[in-house]
Parts: structure tokens; C-alpha cells; sequence
């Protein structure tokens, strides 16, 4: 039999959604013309993967429930409860997602069991916490990736300030130009996001008028005028001045801890985070938001965007740096006749193919699944080793071993 296994995934169909490039990807027509935003790979109650298993498809939760030493490998297996700790999404964004931030651990345990004794049901749209776990999370660009990430040098956000004329907001510039520091920065932005809907609205009105004469000179004011024309009077359209904009080159990646401030406003790319499905949320969405909660959760820490570049393996893997402990972000493509050769610490993992095509082969003399765009596949820890050849370019999510942990 062999190990190496077809996954079938979901597809979200959020608004925010493009209606190419997953379909693009899994070679499917999309007749209909609907916003599909995320695929994912996973065992997420949310959007469960199946699993082409002896012949026949199951859940991948009930497999690795039955087999978590076989699947997940012992130690890992030890170290999340029997669990898959990551999930694997391809994210395709034509219109910008929500501002929003995740909690960290403590943060998701308190507040879902909060909500639990509250009676609040896990599918109501008020719900904050639908899991009791943390979600950092790793971006990488498929495509350029417009982002905002992480709050500006504090001098530059009262410097885009200045220049976007809030007058509505006009103390409370004042009063960060006075406090350059975390401190003043923590109340700059919960001034402005408490303050009463009408002044937003003409803070946004008032920035977008000012951002339209100087859109050509700086993308920040570009996407304060885009911002507006799909949300128009949102709170959320000054945040390009507030935090970094960045856009990632393809094979470039960002890495988003607990309780920093992000949104994602266009392209293609590949999602890894921990097992979750946590989000609080703070403007660009007609979705539920919830101000107290996500100032308890954020880091006022500022400054510039740390862009990861992958480290290329001997085995002619490249590997993103690790910052997290569920999870390991690889792109991998085999040079012709070279194949890519896993290396020996690996555990479970999931494969898919986004561009190109080839075949992953268990080794020694195990059976082999030809792989090509779109196509997924779980690797269980059992297998020894296996190769990868062909001319393609494959992402891979896997699990650090205890000591790569940070």
C-alpha cells in the first residue's frame, strides 16, 4: 500500500474572494462566477480535508485518530494531544480582508470558555473565540501580496497623518505628537477606534479627499482612496498611514505573531498557522467586531516588517525561517533529472502542487502519486523517506522538531 495519500480539500467561499485563482489552480470551472477565497488543508471542524485511504475516502481526522503515531509520528504526536497541529490554506484575496488580530494561547483558552459559559453558540456571527487555541501565522506570496502588518515608526504614522488633513482627528495627532511611545500610541488608536461613528466618517472623508490629490505620489494614499470606494466612512480606510503597507514579491513570506494588527488586501498565497480559526476584527467588514476585546489582545510594539526569505536545503528544499511550534513553511522544485529528497527529522506532511508537474515516491520501493497543480497530498511520518522529481514548484507544510521550536 502506499502511505502517501490524495487529500480532497474544501474551498470558503468568503466574499472577499477571487473567482480565478483557485479555480485556475485545481484546473475546476467556476460557472457561477463565485468569490473563492481560501482552500484548506486540515482537519479544522470548519473545513475538514478527506483522505484517499485504502482504496477509499475518510475524514483525515478520524485517520489520524486512529493511527497518531503512523500519521502524525510519535513525538508529535505526544506534543498536540494526537492532533494536527497547522493549517494549510491557499489564500486568494481580490478584495482586502478585515483589520483584525488573533489572541495568544491564554487569550483563545479564557475567552472560549467565556463564551462557552455564556451559551453563545460556536456558528453565531457575535462569537469571537470558535476554537481555545492561538493562531500565528505565516504568509507567503504566490503572486504580489498587498499587506498592512504591524503598526509604523511611530514619527511616520503622525507624519501620514499630518499629510491625510484628519482635521476630525486633530487632538488626538496632537496628543501622539506630544507621546511618541507605546503608551501614546495605545491611546491614539483606542481614541480613534471608540470615537463616535459621525467624527470616523468625516476623519474618512476628510483623508480620502486629501489621499485623492496624492495617490500617484505614494501607494499609502493609493489605498486609502481604494479603501474608501469599498468601505467608504470605515475606520479601517486610514490604516495603510497607521500600519505597514508591504508588498511581497513571489517566494517572499511574512510571519504574524499573537496580537499583531494585520489585514490582507490582494493576491495569491500560501496561509500556514496553527490549528485555529480565531479572529478579532477591527475594521474593512460588515462582520462582527468587537473594540474592548482586540485592544486586549494587541501589541503596540512598532516598526519595520521583517520579510522571510527561504534557506535552500541541500536536499534542493527551501526552507522558510520556523517561528512557531506547529508549524514549518517549505517550497521545494526539483531541478530536472536532480530529484528533491526528504530529509531524515521529518514527521507528517501535507504537499500540494501549484505549478508544474511531478512524482513523489516512497522509499525504499514504495508506491508513488503523480502530483501536479493543485494536487495535495498527505505524507505520513511512517513513510522513511521518499523523493520528489519532475519541473514544478510544490509547497510543503510540515512540523519543526522540538528543538527547531522559536
Amino acid at each position: 500500500m502506499t502511505m502517501i495519500a490524495r487529500l480532497r480539500n474544501p474551498v470558503q467561499d468568503y466574499a472577499w474572494g477571487s473567482t480565478a485563482a483557485i479555480p485556475a489552480l485545481l484546473g475546476e470551472p467556476n460557472p457561477g462566477r463565485k468569490p473563492q477565497a481560501e482552500l484548506w488543508m486540515g482537519t479544522h471542524p470548519k473545513g475538514p480535508s478527506d483522505v484517499l485511504w485504502d482504496g477509499a475516502w475518510m475524514p483525515l481526522a478520524d485517520l489520524i485518530a486512529r493511527q497518531p503515531d503512523a500519521i502524525l509520528g510519535p513525538a508529535v504526536a505526544a506534543r498536540f494531544g494526537g492532533k494536527l497541529p497547522f493549517l494549510f490554506k491557499v489564500l486568494a484575496a481580490a478584495q482586502p480582508l478585515s483589520i483584525q488580530a488573533h489572541p495568544n494561547r491564554e487569550q483563545a483558552e479564557a475567552g472560549y470558555a467565556r463564551e462557552n459559559e455564556l451559551g453563545i453558540p460556536l456558528d453565531a456571527p457575535r462569537r469571537n473565540y470558535r476554537d481555545p487555541n492561538h493562531k500565528p501565522e505565516t504568509i507567503c506570496a504566490l503572486t504580489p501580496f498587498w499587506a498592512l502588518r504591524g503598526f509604523r515608526v511611530l514619527r511616520e504614522i503622525l507624519a501620514y497623518f499630518n499629510r491625510l488633513g484628519t482635521k476630525a482627528f486633530a487632538d488626538e495627532v496632537h496628543a501622539l505628537g506630544n507621546t511618541l511611545k507605546p503608551a501614546g500610541l495605545r491611546r491614539f488608536f483606542e481614541a480613534i477606534m471608540t470615537a463616535e461613528r459621525e467624527r470616523q466618517q468625516l476623519a474618512v472623508a476628510q483623508a480620502a479627499k486629501n489621499a485623492e490629490i496624492m495617490r500617484e505620489k505614494d501607494p499609502v494614499f493609493d489605498w486609502v482612496v481604494k479603501l474608501n470606494e469599498q468601505y467608504p466612512g470605515d475606520i479601517g480606510v486610514l490604516f495603510p498611514a497607521l500600519l505597514n503597507l508591504v508588498c511581497l514579491q513571489p517566494g517572499e513570506a511574512m510571519f504574524l505573531p499573537a496580537g499583531e494588527l494585520h489585514a490582507y488586501l490582494d493576491g495569491v498565497g500560501m496561509e500556514l498557522m496553527a490549528n485555529s480559526d480565531n479572529v478579532l476584527r477591527g475594521g474593512l467588514t460588515p462582520k462582527h467586531m468587537d473594540v474592548p476585546e482586540l485592544l486586549k489582545t494587541l501589541s503596540f510594539a512598532s516598526g519595520r516588517v521583517d520579510i522571510l526569505t527561504p534557506e535552500t536545503r541541500p536536499n534542493g528544499e527551501r526552507l522558510y525561517p520556523r517561528r512557531a511550534a506547529e508549524f514549518a513553511l517549505s517550497a521545494v522544485r526539483p531541478e530536472p533529472g536532480t530529484p528533491c529528497l526528504s530529509p531524515a527529522d521529518r514527521s507528517v506532511e501535507i504537499m500540494i502542487g501549484i505549478e508544474g508537474t511531478g512524482r513523489i515516491t516512497e522509499e525504499p520501493g514504495g508506491g508513488s502519486v503523480q502530483m501536479g497543480q493543485g494536487v495535495s497530498v498527505l505524507i505520513p511520518a511512517a513513510v522513511p523517506r521518499y523523493r520528489l522529481e519532475g519541473a514544478g514548484l510544490f509547497y510543503k507544510a510540515g512540523v519543526p522538531p522540538e528543538e527547531g521550536n522559536g
